[in-house]
C-alpha cells in the first residue's frame, strides 16, 4: 500500500514463506559508486544508554511529521529509508498519515542541529500489507521513498539489508539508537544527543514464555525478534520507533530489525520487539525495484565463520 500526497487506506495481505539454509550468511548491500554498506567512517566508540559519537551510526535517520520528531528509520540506499508502519497510523482507528513528512540525516542532536544535517521530503510511504494497526501486529515495517536521492558522506551512508536466510541467534551482542524517551515517560533532554545502546538477542521461544498471559499466548510472531534484558533497565522506548536493530558481522553492519512494540519501556522480563528484517527481505526488494529503487543495488554472499553463543 502506497501513500502519496492523498493518503491511502492500508489493506490486507500475505507473506511468502521464507526459506533458512544454514552455514551461510547473505547479506545485500547498497552502494553508490565505491561506497559500502555497513560501515560507518567514523567508528563508535535509549533507556539505560549513552550518548553516540557524531557519524557513529550514519544511516540512523529522524522523521518529522509537521515538524515534529515522530519516529527512527535506516538509510538502505540513495533514496529509501526503512522504518516501522505504526510509525504512519494517524490514530488507531484510521490508517493515514498526513504531509508534509520530512527526514533529517545526520541530526545527531535534536536541539542543536549539526552543519552536517541534511532535511530531504518524503515522496511516498509503502507500509507492508499486513500491517493491521496495533502493537503486536505482524508486518511493523515501511519503506519511505525519499523525492531525491540523497548524497552519501562521512555522516550518511546506508546500512547493510540481511538477505530472508540470515539467522541472528540468542545472545548474540547488537545495537539499537534513537533520540526517544531515557525513562518511560521522561523525555530526553537538550541538546537531545542520539542515544546508543548494546542489547543481547532473546530467542523467539524465551520471549514468548515472558509475553506469555491468559489472555494472549505467543505474541512473538515468526517476523518479530527480541532484544534486551531480563533485568530491565534498557530498552528502547517511545521516540525510538522505525529506528535500527544493527548487528555486527566481520566489520560490516546489517539491519537485524525495527524498533516495533514492547510492554512499556525497560521493565523487568518483557525486552523490546522488533520487526525482524530478513523475513521481509524479498518485500523490500521487491518493492524497491518496483519503484525505481535498485539501480544502485549490489548483492554480494558473504561467509561467517560461526558463532560462540551462550543461550539466555
Amino acid at each position: 500500500q502506497k501513500l502519496k500526497w492523498d493518503p491511502k487506506k492500508i489493506g490486507g495481505g500475505e507473506v511468502p514463506h521464507l526459506p533458512q539454509v544454514p552455514g551461510t550468511r547473505h547479506l545485500l548491500l547498497s552502494s553508490l559508486l565505491d561506497t559500502a554498506c555497513g560501515q560507518p567512517v567514523i567508528s563508535p566508540r535509549i533507556v539505560g544508554g549513552q550518548p553516540a559519537s557524531e557519524g557513529s551510526w550514519p544511516w540512523q535517520v529522524s522523521i518529522l511529521h509537521n515538524y515534529e520528531p515522530v519516529c527512527g528509520g535506516s538509510l538502505i540506499s540513495e533514496q529509501w529509508v526503512v522504518s516501522a508502519a505504526h510509525c504512519f497510523f494517524h490514530n488507531l482507528d484510521a490508517a493515514y498519515v498526513t504531509f508534509p513528512l520530512f527526514i533529517h540525516f545526520q541530526t545527531y542532536k535534536l536541539a542543536d542541529p549539526s552543519p552536517n544535517m541534511i532535511i530531504s521530503d518524503v515522496e511516498e510511504i509503502i507500509s507492508h500489507p499486513d500491517y493491521a494497526g496495533y502493537d503486536g501486529s505482524m508486518g511493523d515495517i515501511a519503506l519511505m521513498k525519499l523525492k531525491s536521492p540523497v548524497n552519501f558522506t562521512d555522516y550518511i551512508l546506508p546500512i547493510c539489508l540481511p538477505d530472508a536466510s540470515v539467522n541472528f541467534f540468542p545472545g548474540e551482542r547488537c545495537w539499537i539508537t534513537g533520540w526517544g524517551q531515557i525513562l518511560q515517560g521522561e523525555s530526553l533532554q537538550a541538546p537531545q544527543t542520539l542515544q546508543e545502546l548494546e542489547v543481547p538477542i532473546i530467542s523467539r521461544d524465551e520471549c514468548n514464555n515472558l509475553y506469555n498471559t491468559t489472555d494472549e499466548m505467543n505474541p512473538i510472531k515468526a517476523d518479530m525478534i527480541c532484544a534486551g534484558y531480563p533485568e530491565g533497565g534498557k530498552d528502547a522506548c517511545q521516540g525510538d520507533s522505525g529506528g535500527p536493530l544493527a548487528c555486527k558481522r566481520d566489520a560490516v553492519w546489517t539491519l537485524a530489525g525495527v524498533v516495533s512494540w514492547g510492554d512499556g519501556c525497560a521493565k523487568p522480563n518483557h525486552p523490546g520487539v522488533y520487526t525482524l528484517v530478513p523475513f521481509y527481505a524479498d518485500w523490500i526488494q521487491d518493492t524497491m525495484a518496483g519503484n525505481g529503487g535498485l539501480h544502485k543495488t549490489l548483492t554480494m554472499t558473504l561467509l561467517f565463520m560461526s558463532l560462540a553463543l551462550n543461550l539466555l
